[in-house]
């Protein structure tokens, strides 16, 4: 059958949702950078109340809860950064903080995947961190769950690397709240259904190497696993 397309399109990537058959087609990722204070001194930023810091990941970067993670090329020194992960299941512009939680489709924990030692190039040359935070497999992400519950400050937020806790906070230590960051981001660009937005990280990042099983945990969300293997071995998506 004829298409419209030169070439075959790329399937579209998709998460599941707890309980339901039908999944969560991904649209955008953004991701906050420095949102916890603990993690923006550990980077060496100063952790005060500056507008949100955003960058992007494709949604080849997605691997479903589960789905092992090749340790990507050109890389010695691969982090770990555990998240809340927003899904946006009605779009708009300039959207009031007190509004902005009526947008939201539901919550994920995830994976921040960093090549660090290339986002440390790239500071140095204050160039774009694109090839340290954006490649396949750079945003694990857990099932999703519908927004019958909002998360609350105390809910805890960790990271186990092969059964050790690594990361351990609250998200009511995000420096910007879920509401303040989806208003933040609208008044940018219109926020469309089907994009995600990945929170901010708290301290404790760290490197891990093949063979590391890693486990992130957002109270009251579904637990997800992540195993690293070696470069080259699989090119698993959330598709």
């Amino acid at each position: 059958m004829d298409s419209e397309f030169v070439i075959p399109a790329p399937p579209r990537v998709s998460i599941p949702i707890a309980g339901e058959r039908r999944r969560f087609p991904v649209n955008r990722i953004f991701c906050v950078g420095r949102n916890y204070a603990d993690h923006a001194r550990e980077m060496g930023s100063d952790p005060d109340r500056e507008p949100p810091f955003v960058f992007l990941k494709s949604p080849e970067a997605i691997i479903a809860d589960g789905g092992p993670l090749a340790y990507p090329p050109q890389t010695a020194n691969l982090h770990f950064e555990v998240e809340l992960v927003v899904a946006i299941g009605s779009g708009g512009a300039d959207i009031a903080a007190g509004a902005a939680l009526d947008h939201v489709f539901g919550y994920a924990v995830g994976l921040d995947m960093t090549r660090r030692d290339l986002q440390d190039v790239a500071k140095e040359g204050r160039r774009p961190w694109d090839l340290a935070k954006n490649f396949a497999g750079a945003a694990p992400i857990g099932e999703l769950v519908r927004a019958a519950r909002h998360p609350a400050a105390g809910d805890a937020i960790t990271l186990e690397v092969d059964g050790t806790v690594k990361q351990s906070g609250v998200i009511g230590a995000m420096i910007w709240s879920v509401p303040e960051i989806i208003a933040a981001l609208s008044a940018y660009q219109p926020l469309h259904a089907g994009d995600l937005i990945f929170t901010g990280t708290p301290a404790g990042v760290g490197a891990v190497g093949v063979g590391a099983a890693m486990t992130a945990r957002v109270a009251g969300l579904p637990t997800l696993t992540c195993a690293v293997v070696p470069c080259g071995l699989t090119r698993q998506s959330g598709a």
